[in-house]
């Protein structure tokens, strides 16, 4: 199912426009605050189903975003990169800082369970009260650790 997602939402339009691309777009600003961007976000989203596929999906919409079309057989299909040069360019354009990088990691530490560790703790509480705090809880202390590690960084930097 999220490969099917990533599919469609890397080619179906609208204005000419990927469903993929308007998110981004919309989300740039507001994930910005936390050192992210909205690539990042729409790969979590996306891979609620199978966290395993989070950077291949990054890989795959920063390919979409920056218009690299001579990358795999086309939008929102998995492709390999031939060198790590090749990937560092691939993020650089797609406008990836150092302060990006640390803060994906970061958020990977701290982010919601796939769909089947959801499922999980529902069937073992039979609480949707413990299953949402056990979604919600590891996203919203993600954002918190990067919120405050860009804001110190900018300091820092600034």
């Amino acid at each position: 199912p999220a490969g099917l997602v990533i599919w469609l939402v890397a080619n179906i339009q609208i204005g000419g426009v990927s469903l993929a691309e308007h998110f981004i777009q919309g989300t740039n600003s507001f994930a910005a605050l936390f050192g992210l961007n909205g690539v990042i976000l729409l790969a979590y989203i996306i891979a609620i189903p199978a966290n395993e596929i989070v950077i291949p999906t990054i890989l795959m919409l920063t390919a979409l975003v920056t218009g690299m079309t001579n990358i795999g057989d086309g939008a929102g299909v998995m492709f390999e990169l031939d060198s790590l040069a090749d990937t560092e360019n691939m993020l650089r354009q797609g406008g990836w800082t150092l302060l990006t990088a640390i803060n994906l990691m970061l958020f990977s530490l701290l982010h919601n369970p796939c769909s089947t560790t959801i499922y999980t703790i529902y069937k073992e509480t039979n609480s949707l009260k413990w299953t949402l705090v056990s979604t919600f809880l590891p996203i919203v202390l993600g954002f918190l650790i990067c919120f405050f590690t860009t804001q110190i960084w900018l300091w820092l930097m600034g």
